[in-house]
């Protein structure tokens, strides 16, 4: 994988803990970041190898980047191959290139591929710069040739699987739908040593990348129409995370006269994060509607309902599937919309809070990741037939 490293990366490390528990021998190759640097290190009996990797924010930053993920995967893949046959290479996307250090062992030693499609790349690409052109088409290119090289395809949801079959043109047979879902024994509500609140009634949380095209920005206006524009001053807005979009949203926040209003813990991770989101009243997917977040299972949206955080969202298809009526949806890509939506849910009666918190940890009770583990197995399967 190349975009964060494991263990961070939960899909990623219930994939392999499963994995081993079944009884392959898992390697994970991933970048450093996030304080986790140590080269190589064994966790739960699984190798862990990382590279170096410098994260980019332009477009001629990410063909640097990929480059140097590229190098670094090809260089550890060398190295365990060295050490013992590999029987299967898991992709795990964002990017789609890297079936190109994939390619020589598969056709060299026959070595099976399996494609983890988090991502819709190319989507994800014109919600993020706004436009097609000469990059999409070329991802478009890099996606058909990850699914050519692939044995079997896991998809996060059935938009996905569609994408897969239709576009990437894999037969129906190979690509198996294995949804992110949290680890319900780990992801409970905890009690918070920290007050968030800052004095205030009301605490609205975000916990995600920041990225220019995860919306973020939208939540911070949300905040400036309540807290300006209607004289809320009582509601504090906690954002967790850390994202290409960091410095500029807290600019935002500066220019808004909001700093007193929005807290940015950066990342957090384990009880820590899963207490400061416990400690909210409403959580918030400010991800806008469009052809690329449409077709996204978001994981945050799965872990506030595990801890029972009601959800304000824009009406996304697949988050609508994750949550149903354990949220609130905004009717448009606005600050306004976003803003009032999270002002009805404040302003429910507590019966209704309460029976948000309900719905939600009841839908999340069945989509534990052990649901999950049967797909992924029958994937492998697949692979290696």
């Amino acid at each position: 994988m190349e975009n964060l490293p494991v263990p961070l990366v939960s899909r990623a490390w219930m994939q392999a803990q499963s994995l081993q528990d079944a009884g392959y021998d898992v390697t994970a190759i991933c970048p450093k970041g996030k304080g986790l640097d140590k080269p190589e290190e064994q966790l739960d009996g699984i190798r862990i190898l990382r590279y170096d990797l410098v994260e980019a924010a332009s477009m001629l930053g990410y063909v640097r980047e990929y480059v140097q993920a590229l190098n670094g995967e090809r260089k550890y893949l060398r190295k365990v191959a060295r050490e013992a046959p590999l029987d299967v290479i898991q992709l795990c996307n964002p990017p789609d290139v890297l079936f190109l250090v994939a390619l020589w062992h598969k056709l060299r030693y026959g070595t099976r591929i399996v494609f983890d499609q988090l991502d819709l790349c190319p989507e994800m690409f014109e919600a993020k710069f706004g436009r097609r052109g000469l990059f999409h088409w070329m991802l478009l290119i890099a996606e058909r040739l990850t699914f050519a090289t692939a044995d079997a395809v896991m998809s996060t949801n059935e938009s996905c699987r569609r994408i897969a079959i239709e576009r990437g043109k894999v037969d129906p047979d190979a690509v198996f739908v294995v949804i992110s879902r949290p680890d319900l024994s780990q992801f409970v509500p905890i009690p918070c040593a920290t007050d968030f609140r800052n004095g205030r009634h009301h605490l609205v949380g975000y916990l995600g990348i920041m990225g220019e095209q995860d919306g973020v920005d939208l939540l911070v206006r949300a905040a400036d129409e309540l807290i300006s524009r209607h004289s809320r001053n009582d509601v504090q807005f906690l954002l967790i995370g850390n994202g290409p979009a960091f410095d500029s949203l807290r600019d935002l926040t500066h220019d808004l006269r909001l700093d007193d209003f929005v807290t940015f813990t950066g990342p957090l991770y384990g009880e820590p994060m899963r207490a400061a989101l416990s400690s909210c009243d409403v959580a918030v997917v400010p991800d806008p509607k469009n052809s690329y977040n449409d077709h996204c299972t978001m994981c945050k949206v799965l872990e506030y309902m595990a801890l029972g955080v009601p959800i304000v969202q824009f009406d996304l298809v697949e988050n609508r599937v994750s949550a149903g009526d354990a949220a609130a949806y905004a009717t448009d890509n606005s600050p306004e919309s976003l803003a009032a939506t999270i002002a009805n849910v404040l302003d429910s009666d507590p019966d209704g809070i309460q029976e948000m918190r309900r719905l939600g940890r009841e839908r999340v009770g069945g989509l534990d990741w052990q649901t999950q583990v049967p797909q992924l197995l029958a994937a492998y399967a697949y692979a290696l037939k």
